[in-house]
């Protein structure tokens, strides 16, 4: 049966038990709480990293806090699906591999898949922060919150968050016994499309020994038949299969102290990208052609151990929590993305990071102290295969295999200090001082990918030392190097409480993204011209001085909420990934191109009409100017006024949004409950140049979902971006010109110069869910 045919039938007796159950007696008693009232309910943040959780109302942050209740009617999935819930905020998946993130908040963020680029915006799981962008917009479920905080975080959260933070919190033990089980299929009802995706995410909860030890363990399975249809041979493309496995343990020897533990064993097997190329298709189209469907295989295993002591000392809590991640991945790509074999691409990744945060929080007077103490290792490995037929030296007899072959691998250490004190000045005003120390280091050694005889860095069979045998060598195989980088990290803020539900803050804050080395080194000439300017073989760290003002407002009954910031980042040394085409196929330089600025507006709250309907809005504007370019943007080789009056990559003018969430209570039969929002992005330059850009986009979600009389039952039919609107993880540009090539590279143009490698991402799709919880 196709999958518009089992949709529909599912979708019709969602439809039908609704309606006869609003036919029925309504008249009868009803005790549940309306979804209106759960979405209201207080809403706490964990990253103010203060002894108790606080009121997001309360914490002079600019944040986007959702518990379980908001993540369910707004029906989000995975990190991604939040990238239309912010003001300013861009949380997307690159699209060159499967699960990497690519990152932006305020304009600040990473624009490629190179691991050894460190984020701009920190993604942190229970308290762990994720070393790589690599396997991190995943499959999201048992989550108990998700806070994405707006700006640098370098004081609480380190280095490298020089945007924001994502702080995503997965549902604890309970010590009460508790299961839930979802279900769900969604895929295109267009005709031109691919297959269907399902889901199937358990839970079960509950007291081991009463009083002492709680336990929980949950499962999801993921299979995805492939959303699009792959027009080089009919085959539906972006097929995954993915299961994860978490369990957690919560043990209380005393009633003072507390461990949590946490493991979370991944597995994700499916193709590689959905590679559109402009130069072939209409960039406002789904249609693609690939003779490489590739693959994108991933396993990770994710731990944490909290402990927590509360100790009389200040009325104070001790915390420590020690992370552990292993990351491994290999993937292949069609990245000329057309039916030729003109530049194919294959990646293995192998990493393992540990961390430990040690802090202490309390109240001493007038005075909230948090101080503590960070550490950070990870090692990894880097091997990136390109398969570039075209340009096989012609002395090469045609029975020796060979490629470009290279990547590199890294040690990382980083150490922190930090300490944060809120002091009550009156009982309205409050002053915040911080101050962190960081200090980190890396040793690298990169090998150039070139044509080379086949070798792993990841294995250990790709040699830095000697020369390029391939190429007679004429040229080294890479390099061996480390630097270390070092900086204090201040906070400055004033905060005032005109009264318990209006408060206005002042804040400055520095953060800094750090320096490193590129995995990704393909044009020796250009490489060697930058080693010459600036004397290191890797490139230097970013700085961000940023200055906000915000207000945050609510009425007494917290049915009306008004949240707003206005903010201005001044970043020194820009850390950018140039892209440009070349006989490589693609170049990606890692240097630091511009001083720059940008200036924001950000707007967010909600509105209950009446008890059963709910309104939420947000406004986010930008603009951002270079102040000072010392790199050639453009390529026209020189750095003039083109180059200052380009757009800065990943901010967008304007995003806004709204939605409603409407409560239909049908007493003894149950609720319909339906949420619709509507989110608008401006367009985005991609690269540096302006040639790679991504399309203005508006996205409009809508549930509706029946609480049925059976106590914890509910079923859902659901449609995730209705309009079919045409968004890409990137727009990288490429030497392979086709139909629609125009020849020349002009910002912001439909058809490119030559090719591009451009992945999709799901245009239309509608789904039903079913969902029991106990």
């Amino acid at each position: 049966m196709k999958f518009r045919n089992m949709l529909a039938l599912s979708a019709s007796a969602i439809v039908f038990a609704a309606g006869a159950a609003v036919a029925q007696d309504q008249d009868a008693e009803s005790t549940r709480e309306n979804a209106v009232s759960r979405v209201l309910g207080t809403v706490t943040v964990t990253a103010t990293k203060k002894a108790n959780v606080e009121n997001v109302q309360d914490v002079p942050v600019a944040v986007s806090a959702f518990n379980s209740d908001t993540l369910d009617a707004l029906n989000v999935t995975t990190l991604e699906s939040l990238s239309y819930s912010a003001p300013n905020v861009s949380l997307d998946d690159v699209g060159t591999s499967r699960g990497t993130a690519n990152f932006a908040i305020r304009g600040l963020g990473v624009n490629s898949s190179i691991p050894s680029i460190d984020p701009a915006v920190g993604v942190f799981i229970d308290g762990v922060y994720l070393g790589i962008n690599s396997g991190v917009v995943v499959d999201l479920f048992d989550i108990d919150s998700i806070e994405v905080l707006r700006g640098p975080q370098g004081l609480l959260f380190g280095r490298n968050t020089t945007g924001g933070a994502v702080v995503v919190n997965t549902g604890n033990p309970t010590d009460e016994f508790h299961y839930k089980v979802r279900a769900n299929v969604d895929g295109p009802v267009d005709g031109d499309r691919g297959g269907a995706n399902s889901t199937i995410q358990g839970t079960i909860s509950g007291p081991l020994i009463e009083g002492k030890l709680n336990g929980k363990f949950g499962i999801a399975y993921n299979s995805d038949a492939g959303y699009f249809k792959n027009l080089y041979n009919g085959d539906n493309h972006g097929e995954l299969q993915a299961t994860t496995y978490r369990g957690a343990l919560e043990y209380m020897p005393t009633d003072s102290l507390t461990f949590l533990g946490k493991l979370e064993y991944s597995d994700s097997r499916g193709d590689g990208p959905s590679g559109q190329n402009r130069a072939n298709y209409d960039r406002y189209s789904f249609d693609f052609a690939i003779d490489n469907p590739g693959l994108a295989e991933s396993q990770t295993t994710l731990g944490s151990l909290k402990t927590d002591l509360d100790v009389n000392f200040g009325n104070g809590v001790i915390t420590n929590i020690f992370g552990y991640r292993k990351y491994d991945g290999v993937s292949s790509g069609d990245i000329d993305a057309s039916a030729k074999t003109q530049f194919h691409s294959d990646a293995e990744i192998a990493q393992e990071q540990f961390s430990d945060e040690l802090r202490y929080a309390g109240t001493f007077g007038k005075a909230d102290v948090t101080t503590g103490l960070y550490y950070f290792e990870q090692t990894l490995d880097y091997t990136e295969i390109r398969n570039l037929p075209d340009t096989r030296p012609a002395t090469l007899p045609a029975s020796i295999p060979w490629g470009f072959y290279g990547g590199g691998s890294m040690e990382h250490t980083v150490f922190g200090a930090f300490a944060n004190v809120d002091y009550s000045i009156t009982d309205k005003l409050v002053a915040t001082v911080g101050l962190r120390y960081s200090t980190e280091e890396k040793s690298a050694d990169v090998i150039y990918i070139r044509p080379r005889f086949p070798c792993s860095v990841v294995d250990g069979t790709c040699d830095v030392n000697g020369t390029n045998a391939l190429l007679g060598g004429t040229e080294d195989n890479g390099f061996s190097d480390s630097n270390d980088w070092s900086n204090w990290t201040p906070k400055l803020g004033l905060q005032y409480f005109w009264s318990d539900n209006v408060q206005s803050y002042a804040l400055y804050t520095k953060g800094f993204r750090s320096g490193g080395y590129n995995f990704r080194i393909t044009d020796l000439p250009i490489f060697q011209q930058f080693v010459n300017a600036t004397g290191d073989l890797g490139f230097d760290e970013e700085e961000v001085n940023s200055y906000e003002l915000g207000f945050k407002a609510q009425s007494d009954d917290g049915r009306i909420q008004v949240n707003g910031a206005t903010f201005f980042t001044d970043i020194k040394n820009i850390q950018r990934e140039v892209n440009t085409a070349g006989d490589s196929g693609s170049v990606q330089n890692i240097i630091n191109t511009a001083d720059g600025s940008i200036f924001g507006i950000e707007v967010d709250g909600r509105l209950a009409f009446t008890d059963s309907l709910l309104g939420t809005f947000n406004v986010g504007m930008m603009d951002a100017k270079y102040d000072d370019v010392f790199f050639d943007l453009t390529g026209d080789g020189v750095i003039d006024s083109k180059d200052l009056n380009l757009d800065m990559p990943r901010v967008p003018d304007l995003t806004y949004g709204f939605g409603i969430i409407k409560d239909f209570d049908l007493r003894s039969n149950g609720a319909i409950v339906v949420t619709a929002n509507y989110q608008y992005r401006d367009k985005i330059a991609y690269t540096d140049s302006n040639y790679g850009w991504v399309q203005a986009a508006e996205m409009v979600d809508v549930n509706l979902t029946w609480e049925t009389p059976i106590d914890g039952l509910s079923a859902s039919l659901y449609g995730k971006n209705l309009l079919d609107e045409v968004q890409v993880g990137n727009d990288t540009q490429l030497p392979f010109p086709g139909t629609n090539s125009t020849g020349v590279n002009l910002p912001y143009q439909d058809y490119p110069a030559g090719g591009t490698f451009s992945p999709l991402k799901k245009g239309r799709l509608v789904g039903v869910e079913l969902t029991y919880s106990y």
